[in-house]
């Protein structure tokens, strides 16, 4: 890719990039969210036409007029946000808009035959027959790995592939990632973790803020070389915890449960205090959190705040008892995508706007947050879609703050954003809590857990295994009541 420049109304989202790709290797985009990669990576695959510069692809200038044209040329490309159609089955979903035919009918049994071999080949244990919205998100994510891998691709590009994956799943991805290079296929890999980046990685691109900084080996960089070529700036610290006053207790969880999903659940957080949620995917944290905000039917249990019984059964009560939660599904329950930042922002406060709506006063606070959290956007009438996930997300984390709660839960604040947002978000949260504030965080990410958090719940199927102060908690004795595997590590010590 030689020069390439798109342009979207109000803004230059690339501005003269470029790409080389080598066959039967790993090229890494970095960059901040913002920084075009995934805008460049619609270009190559006919989701935008780029407004000027060249795509020599084989040896021949191309231009795809969509995708369908890109992915039959060998270029495929697994998306960041998943767009599963829940309502069908597996097998569908792999061969959606390329049915294998009898005449005018669709040959299932060969559909399903070829559905069956694929999964064997990369050794998936799905059954395609089961519909697409009963499987987790790591096994959605697993079919559109299949899915990319089908169409016999000579370049599949891997956006975030691994953001809803389990140790175990990145692992398999990593074995199917090899056994395409050893096909001489290329992976184009845009992620965020450095620790994958560096296991994996064969090249390393570099763009900041829609230019093209640097190619390297990934074997002559390291992180501190890559975040300060992907920020423009030596990151001091990810994690700018601050030891603020803990207060009173401001919930008190006994005994929550939620069907299987949640199983007697007790804890206390207090004013001021970041509580962090460790586990492994599927243990139950955004189950409880989803309880105590009203999403879930609670089964059992007793909620409290300041010493009264709560009784909520919807998240319009949660919020009237100054409880906001930031969703871990943005796409699915968070950001309204055809909806400006604007709307995005007041979407949850706006009973506080009068009848009629005050739109001065909505935008006057959009305008606010938007600041405060530096969102970047061309405008506030800018479809919330068209940004960067980071700036998504800081629209959110702005939508709550606006509702003023007493109890911020934030579920993987920083899934698939990059370093710099990190940052950003990991500040906020601890001027937040410094405000009094009382936080709840999952994340996935145990650094993220380490680095912030005052006190760290941990749990495993559903039930919590243990609670772990600051000082006590270490990344092997997380993972180890993660994995229900407490008893043997305190018999070991």
């Amino acid at each position: 890719m030689q020069d390439i420049v798109k342009d979207f109304p109000g803004v230059r989202a690339l501005k003269g990039v470029q790409l080389k790709v080598r066959p039967g290797t790993v090229h890494t985009l970095m960059g901040e969210n913002g920084a075009g990669k995934s805008t460049l990576m619609k270009c190559l695959i006919g989701i935008h036409k780029p407004t000027s510069g060249k795509i020599i692809y084989q040896g021949k200038e191309i231009t795809f007029p969509n995708t369908l044209t890109a992915m039959n040329a060998g270029i495929s490309m697994i998306h960041q946000e998943l767009s599963p159609v829940p309502e069908r089955t597996v097998c569908d979903n792999v061969w959606l808009g390329r049915y294998p035919r009898k005449g005018l009918i669709v040959d299932r049994r060969k559909m399903r035959k070829d559905c069956l071999a694929l999964f064997a080949k990369l050794g998936l244990d799905l059954d395609p027959d089961e519909k697409m919205g009963n499987l987790t998100v790591a096994k959605m994510q697993m079919v559109e790995i299949a899915k990319a891998v089908s169409y016999d691709s000579k370049i599949v590009i891997m956006d975030e592939p691994t953001s809803a994956l389990t140790e175990t799943e990145v692992e398999h991805l990593f074995r199917i990632i090899d056994d395409l290079k050893s096909k001489n296929v290329a992976i184009i890999y845009i992620s965020h973790k450095m620790d994958e980046i560096f296991r994996i990685s064969d090249d390393i691109t570099i763009y900041r803020d829609g230019e093209y900084i640097a190619t390297d080996r990934a074997a002559n960089l390291d992180i501190d070389k890559l975040i300060t070529l992907m920020v423009g700036r030596e990151m001091d610290s990810m994690f700018p915890k601050v030891d603020c006053p803990i207060g009173e207790t401001i919930l008190k969880v006994e005994n929550l449960s939620s069907g299987r999903a949640v199983k007697n659940v007790s804890f206390e957080l207090h004013r001021g205090e970041i509580l962090g949620f460790a586990g492994l995917v599927g243990a139950g944290r955004t189950e409880t959190v989803e309880t105590i905000f009203g999403m879930r039917h609670k089964t059992g249990g007793k909620v409290y705040k300041d010493g009264q019984e709560l009784h909520i059964k919807s998240p319009e009560q949660a919020i009237k008892s100054k409880i906001a939660l930031l969703t871990e599904d943005r796409r699915g329950n968070g950001i309204v995508g055809l909806l400006s930042v604007r709307e995005n922002t007041v979407l949850a406060n706006l009973k506080h706007y009068g009848r009629p709506l005050n739109h001065r006063k909505i935008s006057a606070d959009a305008e606010e947050y938007a600041k405060k959290l530096n969102v970047k956007t061309p405008t506030l009438d800018t479809p919330i879609m068209n940004l960067s996930g980071g700036n998504q997300q800081k629209v959110l984390v702005g939508r709550w703050l606006l509702t003023d709660p007493d109890i911020l839960i934030v579920d993987e604040p920083t899934r698939g954003i990059d370093v710099g947002a990190k940052a950003e978000i990991h500040s906020l949260i601890t001027k937040l809590a410094g405000e009094g504030k009382a936080i709840i965080m999952i994340s996935s990410e145990l650094p993220e857990v380490l680095g912030m958090a005052d006190r760290v719940l941990v749990m495993h199927e559903g039930e919590m295994t243990g609670i772990l102060d600051r000082k006590d908690a270490t990344q092997e004795l997380i993972m180890k009541y993660a994995t229900g595997d407490v008893n043997d590590f305190a018999a070991s010590n």
